[in-house]
């Protein structure tokens, strides 16, 4: 292994937040080729759904506009290579897509993210699909390579480096399960936070009061805010959500 390789791999390691994790994987995918990134993860999933967006975790270097179309505007549901990483685990190159298009065999809305990513030279990558931790779980990259190369010259990085960059992808993927998410609109005050952490460890509204300081009533409303915060209906939902998303027992950095 090169050093520098290593180093990066240790850097990559050593981070404490996602958004350096990402800053250092974007500069490293761009090293190879590969300067436009998407990568998605939902803990929500179900037989029919991916859950709610807004508990989406969604990391991108692609222009606002094409975020705002992609991702907010919803063409990632019929986005051919997102359903292919719903279906399967590794790594695809975008080729596969080459007969599909050649024979028009595109629905309507399947050509309509095709239009749609050729007008933004989204045009030649990979996708990375993530080997699932539970069956509610999926997580996937998207890699674009630079505008100016071709899907046969993605496919030449890749049998040079290929294994690389997937053990890059990997380990940023597993770097980020473990750190704490930010979430659009959904940050926890330190008291709701901690009210939560008592509620996980099985503490009484009682016992929260007397550890917190705190009157049972104050407590119960950092709780009622926590809930309205993560957009559960339940007490336990919070938990679980704060808990998926590593919102829980942070230690606060110095």
């Amino acid at each position: 292994m090169k050093a520098e390789f290593r180093d990066t791999l240790i850097e990559l390691t050593n981070m404490d937040s996602v958004e350096a994790v990402w800053a250092l994987h974007c500069e490293t995918m761009a090293s190879y080729g590969f300067d436009r990134l998407i990568y998605g993860f939902t803990n929500f999933r179900t037989e029919t759904s991916l859950g709610d967006p807004n508990d989406f975790v969604i990391l991108s270097n692609h222009t606002t506009a094409y975020r705002k179309g992609f991702v907010e505007g919803g063409l990632y549901r019929n986005a051919p290579m997102v359903r292919w990483a719903l279906a399967n685990e590794g790594f695809c190159s975008w080729r596969v897509m080459a007969p599909r298009v050649t024979s028009g065999d595109l629905s309507d809305q399947e050509r309509k993210v095709l239009e749609f990513n050729l007008s933004h030279k989204v045009h030649a990558g990979y996708t990375i699909s993530f080997k699932s931790v539970s069956s509610r779980a999926k997580g996937a990259i998207s890699l674009t390579t630079r505008a100016e190369l071709s899907q046969d010259q993605a496919d030449e990085i890749w049998a040079e480096h290929g294994q690389d960059i997937v053990l890059l992808n990997n380990i940023a993927h597993l770097k980020i399960l473990t750190l704490p998410v930010p979430l659009q609109n959904q940050t926890l005050t330190p008291r709701q936070r901690e009210a939560l952490e008592w509620v996980g460890d099985g503490k009484t509204m009682q016992d929260i009061a007397q550890i917190m300081g705190l009157t049972q009533a104050t407590i119960e409303k950092h709780l009622r805010l926590a809930r309205e915060t993560l957009n559960v209906e339940t007490t336990a939902q919070a938990v679980a959500k704060a808990a998926f998303h590593n919102q829980m027992y942070i230690i606060e950095a110095t």
